[in-house]
């Protein structure tokens, strides 16, 4: 590239020759003893050449033959073709190096074994590797520029593609092989054009279906057997009056543990039931003001006489658009669990209210809290923040784990905030189509 001391020597140059000539055409005219003729003769030569170059520039710029082959000129024009020439091949040797990373990153996506697709914002599809054909059954000549959401016919991926919310991805079966289970997941880029990532999790789908039929099976066959070992430790424990204090003592023990079994198996089999519901059955309209009422009248007796001061406020006007049977559940486990883990004359206080994000509900409690560091695995079964409380609570760890596929099945989330000695606060968080306006006046 030339230095800008270059180009000024250039320039100089160029003007000096071009004053030179006018004095030699002004020196011709004054000894033809016509200075205006030559001098319009001279300028019409100078035109004239000048027209030439112009032409073979745009010649050698559209004319698609000879394309490399460099006009042949001097002075100005010749600089002009030099320097054209040089920008063209600075964006040729660009454009092969462009082509060519292009084609390594094309190269590394089609050795992936995920299939990737690029869409634009509308979702019209611009490129996909080998593993997206293999999967999807997109067909190169014919699917190039139609709409994905065309090519994959589920209501929920065009929900989810066109939401722009994708913290979660979403799992579906593959449109081309119904037998394989695809993780899609899709990040923004550019002008809200899409990356979409799609991952075969069929053996893991099918270890986790394994694995949910294991438990619902087991539950269902110990249900039986728990059932007689029940009835006979209440027929034992209704004579235990003429039987000795250590047969008595063994008596209550395995009633206390046979309690704790059936409660665990009750759990799990309503948990194996929220987790493969029809989400059609959470579509109908809901007093949440009585049920709430319902479960604080329950959480009341739970106390007994530990003096648990339960506060209730309902902030909402109108009903909620849901499954009464599953809500009940989720609701009076967070509202149990806080009472539980309350000490006596403790406050719990629920809360249900609603904005412009949706529908909500609060339980706080001032019990003794937890380490904010267990909050990510809650939901998981049979974790607790605090094992050594078990025994004195009663729980089956399973608890959440249910409130977690109740809110999924009501496209709900659950928020929770704690810390230790200072309570906890567990906030279920519903969309504002679940909740139904109506001219009833809301209770506190």
């Amino acid at each position: 590239m030339r230095s800008p001391l270059t180009m000024r020597k250039n320039w100089q140059s160029y003007i000096h020759r071009i004053l030179l000539a006018i004095a030699a055409l002004v020196a011709i005219g004054v000894i033809v003893g016509s200075v205006s003729w030559v001098l319009v003769v001279g300028l019409t030569v100078y035109l004239v050449w000048t027209l030439v170059q112009a032409i073979k520039l745009h010649q050698w710029l559209y004319s698609p033959v000879n394309k490399s082959k460099l006009p042949e000129s001097h002075g100005l024009w010749g600089d002009l073709f030099d320097g054209i020439h040089k920008l063209q091949q600075g964006h040729n040797d660009a454009q092969d190096r462009l082509r060519t990373m292009i084609n390594r990153v094309q190269e590394s996506a089609n050795a992936l074994n995920d299939a990737v697709i690029m869409t634009d914002a509308l979702g019209a599809m611009e490129w996909w590797n080998k593993s997206a054909t293999h999967y999807l059954g997109f067909i190169q000549r014919s699917d190039h520029g139609q709409p994905i959401y065309n090519l994959i016919r589920t209501p929920a991926f065009k929900t989810y593609f066109e939401q722009k919310n994708y913290d979660e991805p979403i799992e579906l079966s593959s449109p081309a092989k119904p037998h394989i289970v695809l993780r899609f997941r899709i990040t923004l880029f550019g002008e809200d054009d899409r990356l979409i990532i799609a991952q075969d999790i069929t053996r893991v789908h099918n270890l986790e279906q394994m694995r949910k039929d294991f438990v619902s099976n087991v539950s269902h066959e110990l249900r039986t057997p728990l059932t007689v070992i029940s009835g006979y430790l209440e027929t034992l424990s209704g004579n235990s009056d003429s039987l000795p204090p250590i047969w008595k003592r063994a008596l209550n023990t395995m009633s206390l543990q046979a309690n704790r079994m059936e409660q665990l198996i009750s759990d799990l089999l309503l948990l194996a039931k929220f987790e493969t519901i029809d989400q059609n059955q959470a579509q109908k309209e809901t007093s949440i003001h009585h049920l709430l009422e319902s479960i604080k009248s329950d959480a009341v007796a739970l106390s007994g006489d530990q003096g648990h001061k339960i506060n209730l406020t309902n902030s909402v006007d109108g009903s909620f658009i849901g499954d009464e049977n599953q809500l009940r559940s989720a609701f009076s486990n967070i509202i149990f669990n806080a009472v539980k883990y309350t000490p006596a004359e403790g406050e719990v206080d629920i809360h249900w209210w609603s904005d412009r994000e949706g529908v909500h509900l609060s339980v706080k409690d001032s019990g003794v809290g937890f380490d904010p560091i267990h909050i990510p695995r809650l939901t998981e079964r049979f974790y607790r923040a605090d094992p050594s409380r078990h025994k004195d609570t009663g729980g089956s760890g399973l608890g959440l784990a249910i409130v977690k596929h109740v809110l999924r099945n009501h496209d709900g989330e659950l928020e929770v905030k704690s810390s230790l000695g200072l309570g906890s606060e567990f906030v279920c968080h519903f969309p504002k189509l679940r909740h139904v306006e109506n001219e009833t006046k809301p209770h506190v």
